[in-house]
């Protein structure tokens, strides 16, 4: 995979200097640029075009969500991972909604925040279960699986590699469950994010529970 460049954006410093040390400790990872607010934050993600940019919610002159949008406007192909105190409902939704790829709170551990880092890199989704939860509650209040009709429906396979995609499984790992190349899994993903109109397995997941085509037990760890 090689270096993976991150971002970081954080109106503290002694946080940013604090999720520097423990991200560089891996020799595959690597901080070019960090930003004190959101404004900054998209002006060093148009110019350094990072990997992955770690951003918090709460900043000043632009918030962490605006942050989010500007970022995947001005470097669609940089991965965004929200790492914040906040689990409310509106910042949740709303984050993912902007095109996070990954929501994950400050009381994580080191080697939790690493792997999300790595995880987004790859294109997968970092939605923990009780993010999920949250994610459920909002886009069907009452908890019950109504599934939408849409032309768009995927196939039986496609939903196969959707919910193992939702447990935050790799490619790589999806294969293996179901006995099929890497470049097939790749082919079906590409399939699910052109019906379902998205471009990460966060927001792809998001459809697939306001659809009720998933439900908390399928994004949960077996």
């Amino acid at each position: 995979m090689g270096l993976i460049r991150i971002l970081l954006a954080d109106d503290h410093i002694v946080v940013r200097e604090g999720t520097r040390r423990i991200l560089e400790r891996e020799p595959d990872l690597k901080v070019v640029a960090e930003a004190g607010d959101g404004d900054e934050a998209i002006v060093l993600a148009k110019r350094e075009r990072p990997d992955v940019a770690v951003v918090d919610i709460s900043m000043p002159r632009v918030n962490g969500i605006e942050a989010t949008k500007g970022i995947k406007r001005v470097s669609p192909e940089t991965a965004v991972l929200v790492l914040t105190a906040y689990d409310d409902d509106q910042y949740v939704f709303a984050s993912l909604e902007a095109g996070a790829e990954g929501y994950l709170l400050k009381n994580a551990r080191g080697s939790e925040l690493i792997d999300a880092v790595r995880r987004v890199r790859n294109g997968e989704s970092v939605l923990h279960p009780d993010i999920a939860s949250i994610v459920l509650r909002r886009i069907r209040p009452d908890g019950a699986s109504r599934a939408e009709p849409s032309p768009e429906t995927p196939t039986e396979r496609e939903m196969d590699v959707l919910r193992l995609a939702a447990r935050g499984l790799s490619n790589r790992h999806i294969a293996q469950e179901l006995v099929v190349s890497p470049r097939t899994v790749e082919s079906h993903m590409a399939r699910i994010f052109a019906k379902l109109n998205v471009g990460s397995r966060t927001q792809a997941v998001m459809v697939a529970l306001r659809r009720g085509w998933l439900t908390l037990n399928d994004i949960s760890e077996p």
